[in-house]
């Protein structure tokens, strides 16, 4: 275990205006608190603290970044207070160590609710200091380094959040090499055969090759050096997860894989950089397709490089990175690159802290991430909303204006259009790639320029989710999604609303109804809250009205709500409401205008509704309405619940070219030929089935239960005339529900 003297010189080895009084004082109080705990390797606990400070002082943290990772666990796993450690190390110090600190004593159902409160929670005290990420990343890597000594379900479950969450976050923050072993370390413990396979391999494959890496390594540095580059080279085996991914990206067997090992170049300049690469190509040939330059197009974590694969010395395929010194240490550290600000003078800033610069990439994306925590209404939403934006591998879009878009590959300009702004995405109706017209499913391709085509009346289809597969797209839609249903159920429940008023005369207002809000004793903030709640079934219309303070007797003598119910046609019963109003009297009935209109309706599947019925509608709570005709039986299941009636009358134009179902029963001879005649009836006057079941109904006869799409009910009564006139068909009529309404 390491000494406090040891840590102090580490620290001041590469920061020497370091505060050794505060670093002691840390290391004291943590392994006092801690005491006698022990870790379930039998170490003592502090051996924890002291080793992620280690790792952190790898990346040259300041001082303050050291105290809290000696201190992350002290509120935690000890009695100690937030306000202590503010008290002795003030609100820097305590702020970091509060932000690293699980949730405790949380009343949440399920282990991923807590789970996703808990990243909720670290993601938003990251955003506003990004060392609170810093110290998790090394906090989590001692963790994994140690995870043997767990139980195995343990150590999966430990090493798939890892994977799934912290090694991607490295990675987004540009710390390559921490996130190299955090997907090793995981992938050990996730598939223990696929990583001992491979690491096997790469033993023989090292045993093999003997002194080729070094070859290499020589071969490339003088030839640069011939053409007075100076340039430093490593070369370095691929770990077993990079090489596992690979084979699982392209589909080939381990022995396939040629090229395990990689190299870096590393020179001075930029011009350098390019100028190595010239000489790099003129001397070996490059490989086809496997050209990227990052330092013209950096990734989304300030990553800056050129990566070539040429077939180089002993006729081996070489994969090259070329970079500068400073690009090299950011693609290795990262963030933590800008660990130590300096002010004018060259000194560390008066607090240490060191929030990411304004234009760095990477806190961007970091932002923008917490932005969207708010758009999972459930803890799996968070949860995938924060995976899906942990991607790594991207292809870079460009829109008609040239700016550049990175995206996860396998994006589509759904993606594309919600990247670019929410509002664009929210009103794309279509996309040009390249200045062609092409499918909003396309997947795009690096270099690709994407135009959006937008309009106002778009409203983005729930389906998109299935095709975007970046956070802020799904999540924009889900968004979405939930709006368009809240305002038909408001819409829905402004008609319900207006009607009811009107048999009492008085006229629909805005302002009486948000008068009458508080008096309705819910928390409801907005009219359209109300009205939505009306839509949805779960607020009586009679409650707002009586919010509203509006009394009277509604027209025709009657209340709207109860009352004394009679027979209309064959086997119809309505409220009183519905019932005394004949067929003409229609004006405080809800119009129809079709099924894809702006309201939550739907038509009953067990009988049907053609325009020309009277038809009424059933309200189920979250559902909205069911359209029925009065003569459908179902509908005495809902005598004793009038508040559920809502009056609806048709209000489609004719030749509006709309179909709509009705379902009839008809009865054919056990005779070659009669189906045929049915289907010619149907196929001659332009009627459509939507479903046909046929059962045997006797010896001697079949019934067809059929849904069939006609225009009006005089379109399906001509029909229904024709069928009955077939040699062939015994009987017609419309199914009601439970029993058949004859023709």
């Amino acid at each position: 275990m390491m000494r406090q003297y040891e840590l102090v010189e580490r620290v001041q080895g590469y920061d020497p205006d370091a505060d050794e009084t505060l670093l002691n004082k840390a290391y004291v109080y943590a392994m006092r608190a801690h005491g006698s705990q022990i870790r379930a390797s039998g170490d003592p606990y502090f051996s924890h603290p002291l080793e992620v400070a280690a790792i952190l002082t790898n990346l040259k943290l300041d001082d303050a970044t050291i105290a809290a990772a000696l201190l992350h666990d002290v509120i935690e796993d000890t009695e100690t207070t937030r306000h202590e450690i503010e008290d002795l190390f003030g609100p820097e110090i305590a702020s970091l160590v509060d932000g690293l600190t699980k949730i405790k004593r949380l009343d949440l159902a399920t282990k991923e609710a807590a789970q996703a409160e808990n990243l909720r929670k670290l993601l938003v005290a990251i955003s506003k200091d990004i060392r609170v990420l810093l110290v998790k990343l090394a906090d989590r890597l001692h963790n994994m380094r140690t995870i043997e000594h767990m139980r195995p379900d343990k150590r999966v479950r430990i090493a798939q959040e890892t994977m799934d969450i912290y090694a991607p976050l490295a990675g987004r923050m540009g710390m390559q090499q921490m996130r190299e072993e955090l997907e090793d370390l995981s992938f050990r413990e996730i598939n223990p055969e696929a990583h001992r396979t491979i690491s096997e391999r790469l033993k023989r494959l090292r045993e093999e090759s003997g002194d080729l890496l070094r070859e290499i390594e020589q071969a490339l540095s003088e030839k640069l050096a011939e053409n007075d580059i100076e340039a430093a080279v490593y070369g370095r085996e691929k770990r077993p997860y990079s090489i596992w991914r690979k084979m699982e990206r392209k589909q080939i067997s381990l022995g396939q894989l040629s090229d395990i090992f990689g190299f870096r170049v590393i020179v001075e300049t930029i011009d350098g950089c390019y100028r190595a690469l010239g000489f790099v190509h003129q001397s070996w040939r490059a490989v086809p397709g496997r050209f990227k330059d990052y330092i013209s197009n950096p990734k989304q974590n300030d990553y800056r490089s050129i990566h070539t694969t040429v077939i180089g010395p002993h006729r081996k395929r070489v994969e090259l990175q070329i970079r500068t010194r400073e690009m090299h240490e950011i693609a290795e550290r990262g963030v933590a690159a800008h660990a130590i600000y300096k002010d004018a003078d060259g000194k560390r800033a008066a607090n240490g802290a060191f929030p990411l610069p304004k234009e760095s990439n990477a806190y961007r994306w970091l932002r923008h991430l917490v932005d969207i925590l708010s758009e999972g209404e459930s803890p799996k939403e968070f949860l995938e909303h924060t995976k899906l934006e942990l991607f790594q591998d991207q292809v870079f879009c460009f829109t008609p204006k040239g700016d550049l878009i990175a995206l996860p590959r396998g994006a589509t300009p759904i993606d594309f259009a919600y990247a670019v702004h929410t509002d664009i995405g929210d009103s794309c109706v279509g996309c040009r790639i390249n200045g062609r017209h092409a499918p909003l499913i396309t997947e795009l391709e690096n270099g690709d320029e994407v135009e959006i085509v937008c309009s106002k009346a778009q409203t983005p289809p729930a389906a998109w989710e299935a095709f975007a597969i970046t956070g802020k797209a799904r999540a924009a839609i889900r968004r979405a999604t939930r709006m368009a249903v809240r305002r038909q159920y408001a819409g829905l429940g402004r008609e319900i609303l207006e009607r009811a008023l009107e048999r009492h005369g008085h006229r629909y207002s805005e302002e009486e109804v948000a008068a009458a809000l508080p008096r309705l004793g819910l928390k409801i903030q907005t009219p359209e809250d109300a009205l939505a709640l009306v839509g949805r079934g779960e607020l009586a219309s009679r409650d707002v009205l009586s919010a509203m303070k509006v009394e009277g007797e509604a027209q025709g003598g009657r209340r709207a709500s109860g009352g004394p119910l009679r027979s209309i046609g064959k086997a119809m019963r309505l409220p009183a409401v519905l019932s005394r109003r004949g067929t003409e009297d229609r004006r405080g009935a809800i119009p129809v205008r079709g099924l894809n209109n702006t309201l939550p309706l739907k038509i009953a599947r067990d009988t049907g509704a053609v325009p020309g019925e009277r038809i009424v509608g059933i309200l189920t709570p979250g559902e909205g309405v069911t359209i029925y005709p009065i003569f459908a039986r179902t509908l005495k299941n809902f005598d004793d619940e009038p508040d559920r009636w809502i009056d609806l009358a048709w209000d489609v134009p004719e030749n509006s070219g709309q179909r709509f179902p009705a379902r009839i029963k008809v009865a054919i001879h056990n005779e070659v030929g009669a189906l045929a005649q049915v289907t010619q009836v149907f196929g001659e006057n332009d009627a459509n089935i939507e479903h046909l079941n046929m059962e045997a109904g006797g010896p001697d006869f079949f019934d067809l239960e059929i849904v069939l799409e006609v225009y009006d009910v005089k379109h399906l009564n001509r029909i229904m005339t024709e069928l009955k006139r077939k040699s062939l068909v015994s009987s017609v009529a419309r199914v009601t529900g439970d029993s058949a309404s004859q023709s």
